[in-house]
Protein backbone atom coordinates (compact mmCIF):
# COMPACT_ATOMS: atom_id res chain seq x y z
CA UNK A 1 0.00 0.00 0.00
CA UNK A 2 2.76 2.64 0.74
CA UNK A 3 3.89 2.63 -2.38
CA UNK A 4 0.87 3.75 -4.48
CA UNK A 5 0.03 5.88 -1.73
CA UNK A 6 2.89 7.84 -1.85
CA UNK A 7 2.80 8.58 -5.55
CA UNK A 8 -0.67 9.16 -5.79
CA UNK A 9 -1.35 12.64 -4.78
CA UNK A 10 1.49 13.91 -7.02
CA UNK A 11 0.74 11.18 -10.03
CA UNK A 12 -3.17 13.21 -9.94
CA UNK A 13 -1.59 16.22 -9.76
CA UNK A 14 0.53 15.76 -12.61
CA UNK A 15 -2.27 13.90 -14.42
CA UNK A 16 -4.41 16.90 -14.70
CA UNK A 17 -1.27 19.68 -15.27
CA UNK A 18 -0.82 17.59 -18.46
CA UNK A 19 -4.82 17.65 -19.48
CA UNK A 20 -4.76 21.03 -18.78
CA UNK A 21 -1.61 21.92 -21.04
CA UNK A 22 -2.69 19.28 -23.23
CA UNK A 23 -6.03 21.30 -24.13
CA UNK A 24 -4.36 24.31 -23.88
CA UNK A 25 -1.86 23.47 -27.01
CA UNK A 26 -5.03 22.58 -28.93
CA UNK A 27 -6.35 26.38 -28.16
CA UNK A 28 -6.46 29.56 -29.78
CA UNK A 29 -8.40 30.97 -26.77
CA UNK A 30 -8.74 29.42 -22.75
CA UNK A 31 -12.46 29.53 -23.55
CA UNK A 32 -12.23 27.78 -26.87
CA UNK A 33 -14.21 24.89 -27.29
CA UNK A 34 -12.43 21.06 -28.06
CA UNK A 35 -13.88 18.41 -29.99
CA UNK A 36 -13.95 14.56 -28.19
CA UNK A 37 -10.96 14.02 -30.06
CA UNK A 38 -9.07 16.77 -29.30
CA UNK A 39 -10.07 15.84 -25.46
CA UNK A 40 -8.98 12.59 -25.87
CA UNK A 41 -5.61 14.07 -26.99
CA UNK A 42 -5.16 15.99 -24.28
CA UNK A 43 -5.67 13.14 -22.13
CA UNK A 44 -2.99 10.83 -23.79
CA UNK A 45 -0.73 14.17 -23.51
CA UNK A 46 -1.40 13.74 -19.56
CA UNK A 47 -0.45 10.07 -19.79
CA UNK A 48 3.14 10.72 -20.88
CA UNK A 49 3.31 13.26 -18.11
CA UNK A 50 2.34 10.97 -15.10
CA UNK A 51 4.59 7.92 -16.47
CA UNK A 52 7.11 9.24 -15.30
CA UNK A 53 5.87 8.98 -11.63
CA UNK A 54 4.28 5.88 -12.47
CA UNK A 55 6.72 3.65 -13.52
CA UNK A 56 8.92 3.23 -10.41
CA UNK A 57 5.77 3.40 -8.46
CA UNK A 58 4.34 0.55 -10.35
CA UNK A 59 7.27 -1.44 -10.29
CA UNK A 60 8.24 -1.37 -6.93
CA UNK A 61 4.35 -1.80 -5.85
CA UNK A 62 4.07 -5.21 -8.21
CA UNK A 63 7.04 -6.38 -6.63
CA UNK A 64 5.82 -5.93 -3.48
CA UNK A 65 2.15 -7.76 -3.91
CA UNK A 66 4.08 -10.99 -5.78
CA UNK A 67 6.80 -11.23 -3.13
CA UNK A 68 3.28 -10.72 -0.20
CA UNK A 69 1.54 -13.63 -2.25
CA UNK A 70 4.52 -15.76 -2.11
CA UNK A 71 3.85 -16.33 1.41
CA UNK A 72 5.94 -19.92 1.37
CA UNK A 73 9.46 -17.80 -0.43
CA UNK A 74 11.88 -15.70 2.21
CA UNK A 75 11.25 -12.06 1.96
CA UNK A 76 13.02 -10.26 0.30
CA UNK A 77 12.38 -6.72 0.51
CA UNK A 78 11.38 -5.17 3.68
CA UNK A 79 9.17 -2.53 2.48
CA UNK A 80 9.23 0.33 -0.39
CA UNK A 81 12.07 1.96 0.39
CA UNK A 82 14.04 -1.11 0.60
CA UNK A 83 12.46 -2.04 -2.28
CA UNK A 84 13.77 1.16 -4.12
CA UNK A 85 17.73 0.48 -2.43
CA UNK A 86 17.52 -3.06 -3.67
CA UNK A 87 16.85 -2.25 -6.94
CA UNK A 88 19.14 1.13 -7.66
CA UNK A 89 22.18 -1.03 -6.39
CA UNK A 90 21.40 -4.39 -8.87
CA UNK A 91 20.76 -2.15 -11.80
CA UNK A 92 20.74 1.86 -11.19
CA UNK A 93 17.73 3.86 -12.14
CA UNK A 94 17.17 1.63 -15.10
CA UNK A 95 16.06 -0.94 -12.77
CA UNK A 96 14.05 0.94 -10.98
CA UNK A 97 12.33 2.80 -14.12
CA UNK A 98 11.97 -0.94 -15.90
CA UNK A 99 8.70 -1.08 -17.49
CA UNK A 100 8.27 2.57 -18.79
CA UNK A 101 7.39 1.85 -22.15
CA UNK A 102 5.05 -0.74 -20.66
CA UNK A 103 3.58 1.87 -18.94
CA UNK A 104 3.28 4.57 -21.69
CA UNK A 105 2.00 1.77 -23.63
CA UNK A 106 -0.76 1.39 -20.89
CA UNK A 107 -1.25 5.10 -19.73
CA UNK A 108 -1.75 7.12 -22.90
CA UNK A 109 -4.42 5.86 -24.75
CA UNK A 110 -6.37 4.85 -21.30
CA UNK A 111 -5.66 8.54 -19.93
CA UNK A 112 -7.38 9.42 -23.46
CA UNK A 113 -10.28 7.58 -22.97
CA UNK A 114 -10.53 8.44 -19.50
CA UNK A 115 -10.91 12.49 -19.78
CA UNK A 116 -12.54 11.91 -23.35
CA UNK A 117 -15.36 9.62 -21.27
CA UNK A 118 -15.82 11.94 -18.40
CA UNK A 119 -15.99 15.42 -20.61
CA UNK A 120 -18.74 13.55 -22.70
CA UNK A 121 -20.81 12.57 -20.14
CA UNK A 122 -20.56 16.06 -18.23
CA UNK A 123 -22.01 17.30 -21.38
CA UNK A 124 -24.82 14.47 -21.64
CA UNK A 125 -25.91 14.80 -18.33
CA UNK A 126 -25.56 18.91 -18.11
CA UNK A 127 -29.28 19.80 -18.60
CA UNK A 128 -30.81 22.09 -21.17
CA UNK A 129 -29.64 25.61 -20.78
CA UNK A 130 -27.35 24.81 -17.68
CA UNK A 131 -23.31 24.94 -17.20
CA UNK A 132 -21.83 21.48 -16.09
CA UNK A 133 -21.12 23.96 -12.66
CA UNK A 134 -24.96 22.92 -12.09
CA UNK A 135 -24.50 19.34 -12.07
CA UNK A 136 -25.41 17.75 -9.04
CA UNK A 137 -23.41 15.23 -7.10
CA UNK A 138 -24.65 12.52 -8.36
CA UNK A 139 -24.27 13.13 -12.08
CA UNK A 140 -20.91 14.00 -11.08
CA UNK A 141 -20.30 10.73 -9.33
CA UNK A 142 -21.61 8.58 -12.12
CA UNK A 143 -19.30 10.72 -14.66
CA UNK A 144 -16.12 9.93 -12.84
CA UNK A 145 -17.44 6.26 -12.25
CA UNK A 146 -17.87 5.72 -15.40
CA UNK A 147 -14.78 7.06 -16.92
CA UNK A 148 -12.64 5.05 -14.61
CA UNK A 149 -14.43 2.08 -15.60
CA UNK A 150 -13.77 2.94 -19.34
CA UNK A 151 -10.01 3.91 -18.74
CA UNK A 152 -9.46 0.28 -17.28
CA UNK A 153 -11.07 -1.31 -20.23
CA UNK A 154 -8.27 -0.13 -22.20
CA UNK A 155 -5.88 -0.09 -19.40
CA UNK A 156 -6.35 -3.72 -18.57
CA UNK A 157 -4.35 -5.89 -21.15
CA UNK A 158 -1.59 -3.97 -21.55
CA UNK A 159 -1.77 -3.81 -17.54
CA UNK A 160 -1.05 -7.17 -17.06
CA UNK A 161 1.89 -7.36 -19.59
CA UNK A 162 3.26 -4.41 -17.51
CA UNK A 163 2.71 -6.78 -14.61
CA UNK A 164 4.68 -9.10 -15.37
CA UNK A 165 7.18 -7.92 -16.88
CA UNK A 166 8.07 -5.61 -13.98
CA UNK A 167 7.83 -8.88 -11.53
CA UNK A 168 9.98 -11.07 -13.67
CA UNK A 169 13.88 -12.12 -13.00
CA UNK A 170 16.43 -10.31 -15.50
CA UNK A 171 16.83 -12.10 -18.48
CA UNK A 172 13.35 -13.38 -18.40
CA UNK A 173 11.93 -11.06 -20.89
CA UNK A 174 14.90 -10.01 -23.43
CA UNK A 175 12.57 -8.04 -26.07
CA UNK A 176 10.78 -6.56 -23.23
CA UNK A 177 6.85 -6.26 -23.79
CA UNK A 178 6.89 -8.05 -27.21
CA UNK A 179 8.51 -11.17 -25.41
CA UNK A 180 5.63 -11.09 -22.42
CA UNK A 181 3.01 -10.56 -25.00
CA UNK A 182 4.63 -14.09 -27.08
CA UNK A 183 5.06 -15.93 -24.35
CA UNK A 184 1.44 -15.21 -22.84
CA UNK A 185 -0.10 -16.18 -26.01
CA UNK A 186 1.73 -19.55 -26.63
CA UNK A 187 0.96 -20.69 -23.00
CA UNK A 188 -2.32 -18.80 -21.64
CA UNK A 189 -4.30 -17.12 -24.84
CA UNK A 190 -6.01 -14.29 -25.05
CA UNK A 191 -7.80 -14.43 -21.66
CA UNK A 192 -5.01 -14.04 -20.16
CA UNK A 193 -4.68 -10.32 -20.63
CA UNK A 194 -8.35 -9.86 -18.80
CA UNK A 195 -6.66 -11.73 -15.33
CA UNK A 196 -7.80 -9.56 -12.54
CA UNK A 197 -10.54 -7.67 -14.69
CA UNK A 198 -13.67 -8.04 -12.15
CA UNK A 199 -11.63 -6.44 -9.11
CA UNK A 200 -9.85 -3.96 -10.89
CA UNK A 201 -13.71 -2.84 -12.10
CA UNK A 202 -14.71 -3.03 -8.49
CA UNK A 203 -12.32 -0.34 -7.80
CA UNK A 204 -12.39 1.56 -11.04
CA UNK A 205 -16.45 2.92 -10.44
CA UNK A 206 -15.95 4.15 -6.72
CA UNK A 207 -12.15 5.36 -6.78
CA UNK A 208 -12.61 7.53 -10.06
CA UNK A 209 -16.01 8.83 -9.37
CA UNK A 210 -14.57 10.08 -6.04
CA UNK A 211 -11.49 11.37 -7.42
CA UNK A 212 -13.18 13.43 -10.17
CA UNK A 213 -15.94 14.51 -7.16
CA UNK A 214 -12.56 16.06 -5.14
CA UNK A 215 -11.30 17.46 -8.61
CA UNK A 216 -14.29 19.40 -9.25
CA UNK A 217 -15.01 20.72 -5.35
CA UNK A 218 -11.36 21.88 -5.51
CA UNK A 219 -12.26 23.84 -8.48
CA UNK A 220 -14.86 25.30 -7.01
CA UNK A 221 -13.07 26.13 -4.09
CA UNK A 222 -10.22 27.78 -5.78
CA UNK A 223 -12.81 29.51 -8.06
CA UNK A 224 -14.29 31.11 -5.07
CA UNK A 225 -11.42 32.09 -3.22
CA UNK A 226 -9.37 33.38 -6.61
CA UNK A 227 -11.92 34.20 -8.74
CA UNK A 228 -9.85 36.53 -11.09
CA UNK A 229 -7.25 33.26 -11.12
Amino acid sequence: MAAPLAGVTPMFAVCFLGFGIGKRIQQTNADDPLTMFQIFKAGMISGVFTTAIMAPGERIKCLLQVQAANTGSQIKYNGPIDCAKQLFKEGGMRSIYKGTAATLLRDVPASGMYFMTYEWLQQVLTPEGKSRSDLSAGRTLFAGGMAGIFNWLVAIPPDVLKSRLQTAPEGTYPKGIRDVFKVMMREEGIRALYKGATPVMLRAFPANAACFFGYEMAMKFLHYIAPNL
